[in-house]
């Protein structure tokens, strides 16, 4: 079906507003090396917000004739889009928090293929640079401020949940927004809308002027879940990893809602780093919440957890059900716990330095036939390896389903195949055809969904 469009020249909102002439060429680069066809893809992502799909090849090619270019001026420079979704204007004019999306895309893009080229000995592979690399995104996007108290909570969930779901974090989110504390999330629809939706009310009950919507993707995923209007401070990392590393950098506790394979990564990358015995003293307050019908559905994943992990796991949240208030008193009372360890330690509040991140947890994953299939996914290594590799198999599963080149390598090649020690490979089985059950791999009203992964025979593990 043929899209509405719209031609325009848009002017810079709140980010970037002047170039060099090498980016400007990097930006119109066309080839594997340049950056327009990244600019491209998360320019086009951003202004398809509201749109109901979490396919990134499928909004590609329906906005096959969409394109961007860079309108030099003599007091800086202006955007022009053509063919770019109707709905991202009113009245013929960009809606104003689209606009400041769009700059923020070309502020980090930018930003992030040039900053290595000015860090002297930079290297991609080594855990110090990466973490610099991060604190050096989030700094010029303004998004660490030196001045403020903890308040932030990051909300990870699903984007295909149930109405009621949703309605259930955007209570929470409400509660939280009446103790004056702000939400980071993915950025996306569903549980990373809700909790911003309700803060804002929240917000104004409390007059906090201040109250921050931050949301965090990657060029991967931005397709998928696309930036929904409450994000008022947006960024876009490299990678998955720099993006998971950025959360709980910047974060002060976290609020996990209901979700599907991409919430079950979450969970297993921050386990990983708390279980991790230089991080068993920091105080991070963790809970899992939703409605009493939910309840069975974290019974699943503590299951699924301690049987991985065991469970000492377990011990690093906190599971509760059907109370908006006692999940954010929960929060406020261990977000205090940060802010007094953190002036004990003189670490800052912006920025969680002390956490140590174990380097396969930061390295870039690539999912492809042959990743997928050789992860050790086994018991034979420490608890934290599990964690790792277990991240990196539903790393892949997200890619299959709704990354633009995970879906492409299923349709040449068939599903990934995992395998491994039957005694972590049952229950990954059970817990994802249970996320197939209840609908949480895609949005539904689609076609029936077709599983990206194939779960196949053990191999040896000993």
């Amino acid at each position: 079906m043929k899209q509405t469009t719209v031609n325009a020249l848009v002017s810079p909102e709140g980010s970037l507003e002047i170039l060099s002439s090498h980016e400007v060429n990097r930006l119109k680069d066309r080839s594997e090396g340049g950056l327009y066809r990244l600019f491209r893809q998360c320019a086009l992502a951003v202004l398809n917000t509201g749109a109901e799909t979490d396919d990134c090849k499928d909004l590609m090619e329906v906005h096959v004739d969409f394109d961007i270019r860079l309108v030099p001026q003599p007091r800086g420079l202006k955007l022009e889009v053509v063919n770019a979704p109707a709905s991202a204007f009113v009245d013929e004019e960009m809606l104003r928090a689209i606009r400041e999306h769009l700059f923020s895309v070309l502020r980090d893009i930018v930003y992030s293929a040039s900053i290595p080229a000015t860090m002297p000995g930079f290297r991609r592979d080594h855990p110090e640079d990466i973490t610099n690399l991060i604190f050096h995104i989030l700094r010029n996007a303004r998004v660490l401020q030196s001045g403020r108290q903890p308040d932030l909570v990051v909300c990870w969930g699903g984007h295909s949940i149930s109405r009621e779901e949703y309605t259930y974090s955007k209570e929470v989110g409400h509660q939280l927004g009446l103790r004056a504390l702000s939400i980071c999330t993915g950025c996306g629809p569903g549980a990373m809308k809700g909790p911003m939706k309700g803060a804002t009310i929240g917000h104004a009950k409390q007059r906090v002027k201040n109250g921050r919507y931050i949301g965090l993707t990657e060029p991967g995923i931005i397709g998928a879940e696309a930036p929904n209007p409450i994000v008022n401070e947006l960024v876009i990392l490299p990678d998955i990893e720099k993006r998971l590393e950025a959360f709980v950098r910047t974060g002060h506790g976290i609020i996990v809602f209901p979700g599907g394979v991409g919430t079950a990564e979450e969970i297993l990358y921050l386990l990983g780093l708390l279980l991790h015995p230089d991080n068993i003293d920091l105080p991070f307050p963790v809970v899992f919440t939703g409605l009493p019908e939910n309840a069975e559905y974290f019974e699943m994943i503590d299951r699924f957890i301690r049987n991985a992990l065991g469970d000492k796991a377990a011990e690093k949240y906190e599971i509760i059900i059907d109370d908006p208030v006692r999940v954010a008193q929960t929060m406020k009372k261990g977000i205090a716990e940060v802010e007094t360890f953190r002036r004990a330690m003189q670490d800052a509040y912006y920025f969680n330095w002390m956490l140590k991140i174990d380097p396969v947890f930061q390295l870039p994953f690539e999912p492809t036939h042959k990743s997928m299939r050789e992860l050790a996914l086994h018991k034979h290594q420490p608890v934290h390896m599990i964690a790792a590799n277990l991240r990196k198999a539903f790393s892949g599963i997200v890619a299959g389903n709704v990354k633009e080149e995970g879906i492409r390598q299923i349709e040449v090649n068939g599903p990934f195949e995992i395998c491994g020690d039957p005694e972590l490979l049952g229950p990954l089985e059970e817990l994802l055809e249970a996320f197939v059950r209840q609908n949480r791999m895609k949005l539904p009203g689609g076609s029936a969904y077709e599983p990206s992964y194939r779960i196949v025979a053990s191999r040896e593990t000993a």
